[in-house]
Parts: structure tokens; sequence; C-alpha cells
């Protein structure tokens, strides 16, 4: 089945990887037959027989979610889970922090996979400080990669489970290092969680420094991300008012000129962190921080001009990472933003868009082709087809001009060659007229085809009944 290999150690950080034996390879390669059939039924069948394959696990799940069987669904994913779980090393421990897997390696993706899922499923039943915990977990198995964006849900899951401090502790000691503030959802999710700090402090002093910072990251924000507001109030159900919705500042026409990689993060960041922005005091929070944002730009603040140019400069293409991210959320503000060429190709979602540096440890086996029907009738109905063509070199006939025979190469004439010309001759010259007379056959078909000119129109069948009465 699957096990779990330590790869290396680098200082108290250890390597792990998953490894599949020969008889889960061939279960594996069944499954992907079955997959490209596009019939749950053979997943369906591949499970019945193999009840803990990861990936029909994984697969299957996604096919109950897309007919609203949400708690099978999420069964079947704490199935896979529990089979990774029972294959993990005797030193992989989650909970030291100190544990990595390859997300190039394809046998390590399931278990990303599986955590990401079900994460969601936990998320949506409420429990969002177990969701944050998750979120943890998979960022702790390749921080510096992070293959699935994990980054883009943390401060989501923060806000809900009412860790505020946390989330702007993280905020300060990752921003040097990998630039969240040029990230939508940790730009406006860490004023936000600064105005809720200042809710439940006591101390005077203490609330007027940390809401002058809030107002002050929020007003940047609005500034370096203004494509942000009108979805915003849009799926908070408010109507702005009309110095805002005229103001070209935050209009539609400035967010069209936006990069297509910031208006995913942006579209992502709407869709889903929305519902914590609907509450009545931080509206009017956000509302009094726009109108101050307004009469920066009118001011013609500097930063307005810079961060214009930032948004321009940067932004430049989506990661695949963050097309993954989308994918898996299935947060539709963001999925109609995805780039087109993914459309090419069908998208798996026990293995969405593998990295293209993946790690193959075994290679699936080629398959045979099936051979089409040779017969005669088979290949006039394939001769009707738009991109048939005659081999010439089979044949012996010009298909340009029947009439004339195709020479032999030089390195096609010997002595066999010569000693069975005139047969060969002789039964090209059959077949040549046989194909002749085929298509002039044919065309006396289609030039004795005629339709009847004296068919009368339903007006004129009309008429006469009415002249006969």
């Amino acid at each position: 089945g699957i096990s779990m290999e330590l790869v290396e150690t680098r200082g108290d950080v250890h390597f792990f990887t998953f490894e599949h034996s020969k008889s889960y390879q061939a279960i594996q390669f069944q499954f992907l037959d079955a997959v490209e059939t596009f019939n749950p039924d053979n997943i369906v069948a591949l499970l019945n027989q193999h009840p803990y394959h990861v990936d029909s696990l994984i697969q299957f799940s996604d096919v109950c979610k897309m007919s609203e069987d949400l708690q099978m669904a999420a069964e079947l994913i704490e199935r896979a889970l529990y089979c990774l779980e029972s294959c993990f090393h005797t030193l992989f421990n989650v909970t030291q922090g100190n544990c990595r897997l390859d997300y190039r390696r394809s046998e390590n993706r399931s278990l990303f996979l599986a955590l990401f899922k079900h994460l969601n499923f936990v998320g949506q039943r409420g429990c969002s400080r177990t969701a944050l915990e998750f979120c943890k977990l998979l960022l702790g198995l390749d921080p510096d990669n992070d293959p699935l964006c994990v980054t883009l849900l943390l401060d989501y899951y923060a806000i809900r489970a009412d860790q505020y401090q946390y989330l702007v502790r993280l905020y300060r000691e990752w921003d040097a290092e990998r630039n969240l503030c040029q990230l939508p959802n940790f730009a406006f999710s860490v004023p936000l969680a600064l105005f809720h700090l200042t809710r439940g402090t006591a101390s005077e002093d203490g609330v007027s420094t940390t809401r002058q910072e809030a107002d002050k990251m929020l007003q940047e924000s609005l500034i370096m991300f203004p494509g942000v507001l009108m979805p915003l109030l849009d799926k908070c159900g408010v109507q702005p008012d009309s110095e805002v919705a005229k103001h070209a500042f935050f209009a539609a026409a400035a967010r069209a000129q936006q990069p297509a990689a910031l208006n995913q993060l942006q579209s992502l960041f709407v869709g889903r962190n929305y519902v914590l922005w609907k509450e009545p005091e931080v509206l009017a929070w956000l509302e009094r921080n726009v109108r101050a944002v307004l009469q920066r730009v009118d001011q013609a603040d500097p930063l307005v001009a810079s961060s214009v140019e930032k948004r321009m400069k940067r932004y430049q293409g989506a990661p695949r990472n963050l097309c993954r991210h989308i994918i898996l959320s299935n947060i539709q503000e963001a999925s109609v933003t995805l780039p087109q060429e993914l459309s090419n190709s069908p998208i798996f979602g026990f293995d969405p868009l593998p990295p293209a540096d993946a790690i193959v440890s075994y290679t699936r086996p080629p398959r045979t082709q099936q051979v089409g029907d040779q017969s005669m009738m088979g290949a006039f109905f394939r001769s009707l087809l738009p991109s048939f063509n005659l081999p010439q070199d089979v044949v012996g006939i010009d298909v340009r001009n029947p009439m004339v025979l195709v020479e032999p190469g030089p390195a096609e004439q010997g002595a066999a060659g010569a000693a069975e010309a005139d047969g060969a001759n002789g039964d090209a010259a059959d077949l040549r007229r046989s194909v002749t007379s085929l298509l002039e056959a044919m065309r006396d078909l289609l030039s004795n085809i005629h339709l009847p000119s004296d068919v009368p129109n339903d007006g004129d069948v009309d008429s006469d009944d009415e002249h006969e009465d």
C-alpha cells in the first residue's frame, strides 16, 4: 500500500515522502483509467474493490459535493485522511512544525489536498478555530512554497475564531519577508483585527493608539486596492452614497485597468471575507475611512500616484498555486477570473494543476490503442470525413489525380521490387479503376437528385381550398 520514508534531515527539520508499492501503483493506474472515462460509476466500482484508495476517495468526494451530498463528501475526505495518517513515519509529528513534504511529488499531494478540503468542511460547520489550526498545519508542511496558498485563508479563519492578536503578530513578523501587505486579504484583515481589538480594550490610551493604526492601515489599503470597495459593498448589500459611487477613483473603469492577477486576489478576498464586514459598526468605520481616502485623493496625495505605479508593475501573471487555490476554494467571484487557457485541459479534483516541475517516481505504462475498422466500408465512411487523407504510398495512386500511377522511389526499388513490378502495377491499376468508377457513380447519383419544383406551398393550398369553397 502506502508508506512514508524519511528523505533527509537538515538541522532539526525532517523531510519525508510517501511511497507507493507495486500493488498500489497498479490500483493507481486503474484509477487514472477510470477518471479519464468521466464516469463516476467506474470510480465507485474501484472503491468497492479498494475502499481505502486515497485518490479515489478524494475524487469521489468532489462528485458527492457537486450532487450536494456534503455529509458523504466530508466522510470520504476523513477516510482518506485516516488512511494517510495510518502510514505516517514514527518521526512525522505534525505538532512540532518541523516536518516537511515536497508537493512536487505526486504521492505527497494527496495529504495536502485532503487537508485543504477537510478544513473547508470543518469551517462550514462553524468550527473556525479548528479550521485555523488545520491552516497552520497545512502551511507548516511546505511554508516556503505554500503550494495551496493557505496564506490566503489564514486571515479569514483567524478573524472568525477571534484570534486577532495572532493575525496581527503574524503580519508583523512575516510582512518583511513575505510581503504580506501586497495581498488584499492581509491588507484589509489586519486593520479589521486591530479595529476589533479596540472594542475589547478598556484603556482609553490603548484604544486611541490602536484605532489610529487601524485607520491608517485601512486608508492605505483602500488607496492601494481601490477595486475592493465597490464589490465588497455590493456583497454586503450596502448602497454607497452618491459621492462615493460617482467618484472616478472607485469606478468600475479603474478596476478594469488593473492586472488580471490583482483582480483574482481581490475577487477571492471579497467572495470569502465579505461576511466579516457586514456588522454595522464595521461598516460605519469603513465609511468614515472611505471619506478620508476621497479627501486624500482630491488633494493629490503622493501615495495615490505611487500606488498606481505599484499596481501596474506588480501582479504580472497569476502563479500556479493561486489558480490551484481558486479551483479548490470554489468561490464563484474568483472562479470567473481564471485564465482561459486552463479550460483547454480537464482539471481533476484529486490533482488540480500539477506543478510544472513535478517529480515523477513512477510512470504510467503505455496503453494499447484500439484499432479502428479496417474494412472497405469502414474506409469508405472514413473517407467522407474532411480530415481524411488517402496514403498514396499504400495504394499507389496520386489522390490529386487518380488516373496517374505513383512510381516507387529509389529506396523502394530492388531485386524483389523489379520482379514484382508488373503484378504490383496491375493491382494498382485495378484499384485505380475501381476508385474511378466509384467516384463517377457518386457524381451521377448526386447529379440525378432533383427536388420537385411543382410542390405547392401552404399559401397555395389554402388559396385553392378557398376557391373550391
